[in-house]
């Protein structure tokens, strides 16, 4: 949400975690716009920001999932996600949906402000309309990410880097290794590798590179040549087409080709079916993992 209304919108955004906002004595006024993010609307620590911000002065905007929850009920306004029921507990529908809302919202607030022409949002709007039938090419071909689970199911440490729109990917795929397959994950932004986590590489930890093409491609592949120079197990994550990266890393995961806005939910599949064929491998419960609930409605 930040880079899509930074570089479209032309507004500064600061991300928080909703646990430490409303603990920090928050400098929003009736001036700033808040917008929590959340699945079901029922999250304790995301419902106790929301309702600082207010106390501050500040309208509130919701992404939310679920129609009557309490954070809907008390915000000024909410974008709905429609992604229906979340039955299992690290669904993928309530990440991409939510991506998906912030995109929708950067195209409306940049119409309303002016910082986007009637062809740019065109063009936003037909690279949105490709997504459904690109997801179902993703899903119909698993056979790159299935080769991936045998090489390295057995880890016992994985970590993820990412740049740009996609650290975020990094951050979401880690979380999902972890949360389902248990086994130790972190996401990083590819440019702090060197400070500190590059202490970790070895030729046992998977290193997931999200390495699709971009403004900061050459960027990635800079940080995979200092990976490899290291003896780690490189996986990148690509763009169909790009041959070249076959020659920094020991396994591809290719992605279709679109505008880099839009990238993070096309990235997010296969980091997550990856997360997904792991855990059964291991004989994990990937629809309820141990000690996760599906709404956190205590601080």
């Amino acid at each position: 949400g930040r880079y899509l209304l930074e570089q479209f919108v032309r507004i500064p955004v600061e991300v928080d975690l909703a646990s430490e906002f409303r603990y920090r004595s928050p400098m929003v006024d009736k001036d700033t716009l808040v917008m929590t993010v959340t699945q079901s609307g029922e999250t304790a620590d995301t419902l106790a920001g929301l309702r600082e911000a207010k106390r501050c002065g500040s309208k509130v905007v919701s992404i939310c999932n679920v129609v009557g929850s309490s954070i809907a009920r008390d915000s000024d306004g909410v974008i709905y996600t429609n992604a229906g029921p979340e039955i299992g507990v690290a669904s993928t529908k309530a990440y991409t949906s939510q991506v998906t809302a912030f995109i929708l919202f950067t195209l409306y607030l940049g119409a309303i402000r002016g910082t986007l022409s009637a062809e740019t949002r065109k063009n936003m709007i037909a690279a949105l309309r490709q997504l459904p039938e690109q997801v179902k090419a993703q899903l119909a071909d698993q056979q790159s990410i299935l080769d991936c689970t045998d090489k390295y199911y057995k880890a016992t440490s994985a970590l993820y880097l990412g740049r740009s729109y996609n650290y975020p990917s990094a951050l979401e795929g880690a979380l999902k290794l972890k949360e389902i397959s248990y086994i130790h994950a972190e996401g990083y932004a590819a440019g702090e590798m060197k400070h500190g986590p590059i202490a970790l590489v070895d030729d046992s930890l998977p290193v997931i590179c999200v390495c699709t093409q971009s403004a900061v491609y050459d960027k990635m592949v800079s940080n995979i040549q200092e990976i490899r120079a290291r003896n780690g197990r490189i996986v990148a994550v690509a763009t169909e087409g790009d041959e070249n990266i076959k020659a920094h890393a020991e396994s591809v995961i290719y992605i279709p080709k679109c505008e880099e806005f839009v990238s993070p939910i096309l990235v997010q599949i296969p980091l997550q079916l990856f997360s997904y064929h792991v855990a059964v491998k291991r004989g994990c419960d990937v629809d309820q993992p141990r000690n996760l609930a599906k709404s956190v409605t205590v601080e």
